[in-house]
């Protein structure tokens, strides 16, 4: 079994971060090779964009798990004619208005029938997430327009992307939380509504966090947390803070396996979601 960078970061993304909805990174150590454990030490919480550069800056080896989209499903960014390999297509993407990218969704949309209106990357579905392209309710396609180009220009690793192919000291995965929330309760664990963070949404919660801390989520490293942290995760009705713990458990889970358990017919431009099973 493969040894995990000590430093494990997740990073539960916002496209515009604020003091009431910040960019939430989990930072953990890991422990041990035959149970690895992962060790939460701080949630950090970042309110600007340019928090969010200063951190990925910041000197140190880690391994990260990033809850927003890396890449764009093939068939649109053919249909578009934008570039097909993943490092010019991420800077051409980010440095579209939005405005002009949202007219290359509604275009794709609208030309295809109710119920199958949105492309999809060949990840999406087996891991339950949005496509790609949405951008509407959540917004991921503006997570990945301002995320991936800020990764991008910080000298991150993308093993899912092969890029660089050189290994690197800062290693980023695309991340999802509720493919693992999912795995354990059925039903929402979360709102950002406070009329909505209800008892259900917290026991939902209870049992999430005791599943990750028993090893029973389906992932190869078990969470160790604090009490007082572990009061935090459970009050926190946005789920922002558990949500970022699972992005590193995923990101940690991921680097254990074979080619951090990727398809061996990865598509680099599309990219993978970490712990996606492989059909």
């Amino acid at each position: 079994m493969k040894a995990l960078p000590r430093t494990v970061i997740g990073v539960d993304f916002s496209s515009a971060p604020t003091q009431r909805k910040p960019i939430t990174v989990a930072v953990g150590m890991v422990a041990g090779i035959r149970r690895p454990v992962y060790r939460l030490e701080t949630i950090r919480e970042l309110t600007s964009l340019a928090a969010f550069e200063a951190l990925l800056g910041e000197p140190g080896e880690w391994l990260g798990g990033f809850d927003l989209p890396f890449g764009q499903p093939r068939p649109l960014i053919e249909h578009e004619g934008w570039p097909t390999d993943w490092v010019p297509f991420v800077q051409f993407f980010c440095n579209q208005p939005r405005d002009t990218l949202r007219n290359s969704f509604r275009r794709w949309c609208n030309a295809r029938p109710v119920g199958d209106k949105f492309a999809w990357r060949k990840t999406d579905k087996p891991a339950g997430s949005s496509p790609a392209m949405r951008w509407t309710n959540p917004p991921v396609a503006w997570m990945m327009h301002a995320g991936i180009g800020r990764m991008l220009v910080a000298g991150l690793s993308f093993p899912a992307h092969r890029h660089p192919r050189r290994r690197g000291g800062r290693l980023a995965l695309e991340a999802y939380p509720g493919l693992t929330a999912r795995q354990i309760v059925r039903g929402s664990y979360k709102s950002d509504t406070p009329a909505r963070q209800t008892a259900d949404r917290r026991d939902r919660r209870q049992q999430i966090l005791e599943a990750l801390i028993t090893g029973t989520a389906g992932l190869a490293v078990r969470l160790e947390v604090g009490p007082a942290w572990r009061r935090r995760l459970l009050a926190d009705g946005r789920g922002d803070l558990l949500d970022a713990v699972i992005c590193s458990l995923q990101a940690g889970h991921a680097a254990l396996q074979p080619r951090f358990g990727l398809p061996r017919d990865l598509d680099p431009l599309e990219g993978w979601i970490a712990t996606t099973p492989v059909g």
